[in-house]
């Protein structure tokens, strides 16, 4: 499962605006950090080895294996006090105490 919240899909959409190419959304894993690793978004191109999901108008892109391990992914938008950004949720770091919450300003 790959889902896209509307917030999330209009905030990408924000982020893109006058952008050239690519226009395709890379989720990866981040390895770094005081939360081990994560998941974050960037732009890229599409490689051979990429599973491609199309949510709301959208084209993300992740390497196969990496979606096998943190499938189902959820992306949302949310904002809080600590400010606003994408939150990324998998099963990537389940059981972990931070439960994938890694809030950014920008992809």
């Amino acid at each position: 499962m790959f889902e896209v919240s509307e917030k999330a899909s209009e905030m990408i959409r924000v982020f893109l605006k006058g952008r050239g190419e690519p226009q395709f959304i890379r989720v990866l894993m981040d390895e770094g950090g005081w939360k081990g690793p994560h998941l974050v978004m960037a732009t890229d191109v599409q490689k051979e080895n990429d599973q491609v999901f199309v949510e709301k108008g959208l084209t993300f892109l992740i390497e196969k294996e990496l979606f096998d391990r943190a499938k189902p992914i959820i992306i949302d938008y949310v904002e809080s006090t600590l400010g606003a950004g994408f939150r990324l949720k998998s099963d990537l770091m389940k059981g972990s105490v931070f439960e994938c919450d890694n809030i950014r300003e920008h992809c």
